[in-house]
């Protein structure tokens, strides 16, 4: 038992002991003991498209929208170029103090805790969780947005284009839960290596038929459709003050959009060692990052293009589109799914952490500790802890009931993305790379870093306000658990 305790540690990420028995650990080992990795910069540029690109393109062409032809792209360009430049300073603390012969770190926090220590370890932790259980929920209301969407374009499609077709989201919300709860009983599901293959091609698939669309929308010419340079017109669609809100909130959206410095270490856990893993990595967050951003610039602007001010918050599920209605009902489909797959990669870190320190925190506790083994007809045995199955379902049963609370997607979107942009994407690898690299104080790219930092914090936080601003508005308007209009 014991060692399988240990193994299950090392799984985790939590804590790590290296068996440092191996030595230089033979042929089929690394220098730290674990299985050879044999990840090139093509495998990691794949897994930092299918970490960035997810349902944040959905809200593109309405960030846009209120920022209009000349802010919006730049905002997009900005944020990728930001999000390029922290993840080559990330890239060199993967091993520490060296970058390049270091001891290795395997997830974001431990690279926090071997670089700035303790404390900023628990604020770091703080972070990352917040914004994992924000993402879970989020996926949620964006899951069962899109299932909704399906049935309300076959309703158009069915009675015409005028009629309401009013549905509500909840009973599609509780059964993404049921399906969430199920998964989140199967051990290591975030590990299955086909999950990230389907998640990859769903991703593309709805973001390419949401792009197809725009262009045939465009391109078709139909009705006259306002663009403008400042985007959403002051008196015309929006007051003033709606326009600022919206405008931080639309750079929250963006923000969403680029988030993917949680993962970015364990992506770099899984390259070969020669050439030096930092080299590469730095090669694969250019080209990944490179990608996402020309079919971000894509999406956004097309669909703006296509829609004008008037752009839906969600460019699949807000009805810009109605025919061809089995695509559209395609595209749902396959975020609905992505986003069933991506929910588990989400909440898994969240769950071992709970369960490891209940572990701690109890170990004479049969109800935490104990497995009762159970023999299933076609899987082989499952071993069922009761603590498990219990704290799973009551976290996605909470997950789903906030969702169903606000289930307002741009909102939700934007406070997510605003923070967990800073101290993850920004505070902590700025000051990581200071420290590791031994920067003067004061010399000039020690002030040009903090200038960024602080640049990041500000924008952070009124995006996070424009957030909060648009939630309260929402809510103003809005009966929970009752079908809206």
């Amino acid at each position: 038992m014991a060692s399988n305790h240990h193994h299950q540690f090392q799984k985790n990420g939590m804590y790590i002991e290296t068996p440092e028995a191996f030595g230089d650990g033979g042929k089929n080992f690394d220098d730290d003991g674990r299985v050879k990795r044999t990840g090139t910069w093509v495998t990691a540029s794949a897994h930092i498209i299918t970490a960035v690109i997810g349902s944040g393109v959905l809200s593109l062409a309405w960030a846009i929208a209120q920022m209009g032809w000349v802010a919006g792209p730049a905002v997009l360009f900005a944020f990728s170029f930001i999000t390029y430049f922290t993840s080559t300073l990330l890239a060199d603390c993967y091993r520490s103090p060296d970058p390049v012969h270091g001891k290795r770190n395997y997830t974001y926090s431990m690279v926090v805790r071997s670089v700035l220590g303790g404390r900023k370890f628990k604020l770091c932790g703080l972070a990352q969780y917040v914004n994992l259980i924000g993402v879970t929920i989020g996926y949620t209301i964006t899951a069962s947005i899109s299932m909704v969407a399906v049935k309300r374009s076959n309703c158009f499609h069915k009675h015409g284009h005028h009629e309401k077709c009013y549905i509500s989201n909840n009973p599609f919300m509780i059964m993404f839960a049921c399906i969430q709860i199920l998964l989140s009983q199967i051990p290591n599901f975030h590990k299955l290596w086909w999950l990230s293959i389907v998640a990859a091609v769903m991703s593309f698939a709805y973001s390419t038929i949401g792009l197809g669309l725009s262009i045939a929308k465009v391109s078709s010419g139909g009705e006259h459709v306002r663009t403008s340079l400042t985007g959403v017109q002051v008196g015309v669609d929006v007051t003033g003050s709606e326009k600022v809100w919206r405008t931080f909130q639309a750079i929250g959206d963006i923000a969403f959009a680029y988030a993917f410095s949680n993962v970015l270490i364990e992506i770099q856990d899984t390259l070969k060692q020669s050439p030096p893993e930092n080299k590469m990595m730095k090669r694969a967050s250019s080209i990944g990052i490179f990608t996402t951003t020309i079919f971000y610039v894509l999406c956004g602007c097309i669909g703006y293009a296509a829609f004008g001010n008037d752009a839906p918050g969600n460019f699949l599920t807000g009805f810009g589109f109605y025919e061809p209605f089995w695509l559209i009902d395609f595209a749902n489909v396959c975020i609905a799914i992505h986003l069933i797959g991506a929910y588990q990669v989400f909440c898994q870190p969240i769950f071992g952490f709970v369960e490891n320190w209940s572990k701690e925190r109890w170990s004479e506790s049969k109800f935490i500790n104990h497995e009762h083994a159970l023999n299933i007809p076609v899987c082989g045995t499952y071993n069922l802890n009761w603590f498990r199955l219990v704290w799973r379902s009551a976290y996605v049963v909470v997950t789903a009931v906030i969702a169903m609370i606000f289930p307002f997607f741009n909102d939700f979107l934007g406070l997510i993305g605003s923070l967990s942009f800073w101290p993850l994407t920004v505070y902590f690898p700025v000051e990581m790379y200071i420290k590791q690299s031994n920067m003067r104080r004061f010399s000039f790219t020690w002030t040009w870093l903090k200038i960024l930092s602080w640049a990041c914090l500000i924008v952070s936080i009124i995006s996070a306000a424009g957030s909060i601003q648009g939630l309260a508005q929402d809510l103003k308007k809005y009966q929970p658990f009752k079908p809206q209009q």
